[in-house]
């Protein structure tokens, strides 16, 4: 009998013993309290012992990162424009301590939390900055739920809105709106268009009337000094010819000159081609298309034969100079 009482008390001793024996996981923490007090004991993660009966395990949580899932809600922005909004949250423990013993429910405080901040938030903003400014919004949200969290001993890593839907009415004017936009924009930059390709064609017949107006200019020029450099070269060609004229005639007098002087006959015929050549000219002036009429008085042809006899004869006289070399 006794025997049995032993082994009964041994047993009961012996699991209560065991029933102090703790195992941690990694990632958590264990908040013990002796007799209803806790005086800064954690259990690490591992194998732990508590004393039972004067020890016990008040809190146990992890520390590592969570996300907390904000449901949906309405809120009024500054134009008085009702929109639902939901978030996601992500934060972790940093002191269990505070976490367990400063708050009552932490989980619960932090979703008002931020369904607090979300509201203020979105009553500082109109409709549209809703939209275009989300990520403004989530670093405030940070921003302020990290300072209000932090005597919970808790760090709020990010927060990020998910959705922002607008009532449906609102939505439809919305639509409207856009609609409206698209085809203003659409008028505009038709009209850009139009207008950019009017500028360009009256660039272009701009460009091509002063491009016909030098190609004229420089016709003209080229024609200008064409016709001069034809001028200049008839005048040339012509003064030439009047040289070539003047010499052969001075080579003809002076070959008839000569002739004249060693061939005392040769003086008659001489008069003879120069009536001869005086009356082809006549007979020519009579023919041209102007009808002129020439009167020729035949008496004075003896005289005009006689004057030019006394030329040749003039000129078959030895010079003073030709008398000066002979003597």
């Amino acid at each position: 009998m006794g025997d049995l009482f032993g082994l009964i008390i041994f047993v009961v001793l012996g699991g209560s013993a065991l029933s102090g024996v703790k195992i941690v996981k990694q990632g958590d923490e264990v908040l013990v309290e002796t007799l209803g007090k806790y005086n800064g004991k954690k259990l690490t993660p591992g194998l732990n012992y508590v004393i039972p009966g004067f020890q016990r395990v008040a809190f146990q949580g992890n520390v590592r990162e969570k996300v907390l899932d904000i449901p949906p809600q309405q809120c009024i922005t500054r134009d008085n424009v009702s929109i639902t909004v939901d978030a996601v949250v992500y934060w972790r423990i940093l002191d269990m301590e505070r976490s367990y013993y400063k708050v009552e429910n932490l989980h619960a405080a932090m979703v008002n939390l931020v369904l607090t901040q979300i509201r203020g938030e979105m009553g500082k903003l109109e409709l549209d900055e809703t939209f275009t400014a989300r990520s403004q919004i989530n670093e405030m949200l940070l921003q302020e739920l990290d300072e209000a969290t932090d005597p919970w001993g808790v760090k709020v890593t990010r927060v990020e809105l998910r959705d922002l839907i607008p009532s449906k009415a609102v939505q439809e004017s919305m639509e409207l709106q856009m609609a409206a936009e698209r085809k203003k924009r659409a008028a505009i930059l038709n009209s850009e268009g139009e207008r950019e390709g009017a500028i360009n064609s009256a660039k272009g017949k701009a460009e091509a009337q002063v491009l016909e107006a030098e190609a004229r200019q420089k016709s003209a020029i080229l024609e200008a000094e064409g016709q001069q450099k034809t001028i200049v070269l008839k005048a040339q060609a012509e003064r030439q010819q009047q040289v070539l004229k003047a010499q052969a005639n001075a080579d003809a007098i002076q070959i008839i000159a000569n002739t004249i002087r060693t061939d005392p006959n040769a003086r008659e015929a001489l008069q003879f081609l120069i009536a001869q050549n005086y009356l082809d000219m006549g007979t020519i002036i009579g023919k041209s298309g102007s009808s002129k009429v020439m009167f020729i008085d035949p008496r004075s042809l003896p005289g005009t034969l006689e004057g030019i006899r006394s030329i040749v004869t003039d000129s078959e006289k030895p010079s003073s100079l030709d008398v000066k070399n002979g003597s």
